[in-house]
């Protein structure tokens, strides 16, 4: 069976003109990437802790044989050019909470599920606020997403990302030429949460379980370990979104 990404898109386009742009900027060194499925519907569950991140990883997801698309806030899609490009890239927009557009994103990450695709999901919302950039306490979309579709979810981890663009920074580094560590993970077991009514206590264990399987594969990156308790905004008086405050 072809590839999805060897059908004329406009993902065509766009690698053209970012690929080449990151080969001068960074090389990969991908672990595993025979572990990401190139046909049928998952999840792929990544670390975040630079906002070049969705790049890197888009690149990853393309390179290995897959069209990336990811849930993004919603306000990006209101950027000219870049709202243009996200739309017609079928990018998913996310509004806050409460608006009467809220809902929008669960409908359409549905659809491009029941059509074989593949959605980008970041569990921990927002850049991690940990203080060496582990992975933090995730939220539950991931979860939610794969357990009520019945999908897996595929984690991934990166690494040297900051060394291109430091978290929250704006400014990209160019020179010299970083290298970024990438390792692709076997699909996490959620089958004891089948079944299961999805509840908030059943959507942070499995949540949970997502995590600590992001942080095994970035401790394989790292040859460190991580903090044994996983950091949690809540606990240190730091909100969840915005510009991180130390």
């Amino acid at each position: 069976m072809p590839s999805e990404k060897s059908r004329p898109s406009i993902f065509w386009v766009l690698a053209s003109i970012a690929l080449p742009i990151l080969a001068v900027i960074t090389r990969f060194k991908v672990t595993d990437g025979h572990k990401l499925p190139r046909t049928g519907a998952y999840v792929l569950a990544p670390n975040h802790y630079s906002e070049i991140d969705p790049v890197i990883i888009g690149a990853i997801t393309w390179k290995l044989g897959r069209i990336p698309r990811f849930l993004a806030k919603g306000s990006l899609f209101r950027v000219p050019v870049v709202g243009w490009i996200l739309r017609r890239s079928g990018q998913i927009p996310v509004e806050r909470a409460g608006t009467s557009r809220s809902n929008e994103p669960l409908r359409a990450a549905e659809a491009l599920v029941e059509n074989g695709g593949v959605i980008i999901i970041y569990p921990e919302g927002s850049l991690t606020r940990d203080p060496d950039m582990w992975p933090m306490r995730g939220k539950t979309g991931a979860a939610r997403m794969a357990l009520e579709h019945d999908i897996p979810v595929i984690p991934i981890a990166h690494w040297g990302t900051q060394d291109v663009m430091a978290r929250y920074s704006k400014k990209i580094s160019f020179f010299p030429r970083k290298t970024i560590t990438v390792k692709v993970g076997d699909p996490v077991d959620l089958s004891g949460f089948r079944g299961r009514s999805l509840d908030l206590a059943t959507l942070n264990e499995a949540t949970s379980v997502i995590m600590t399987s992001i942080t095994a594969l970035l401790e394989d990156l790292r040859c460190e370990q991580a903090p044994a308790v996983r950091w949690n905004p809540a606990q240190h008086d730091q909100k969840e979104t915005g510009r991180f405050e130390a």
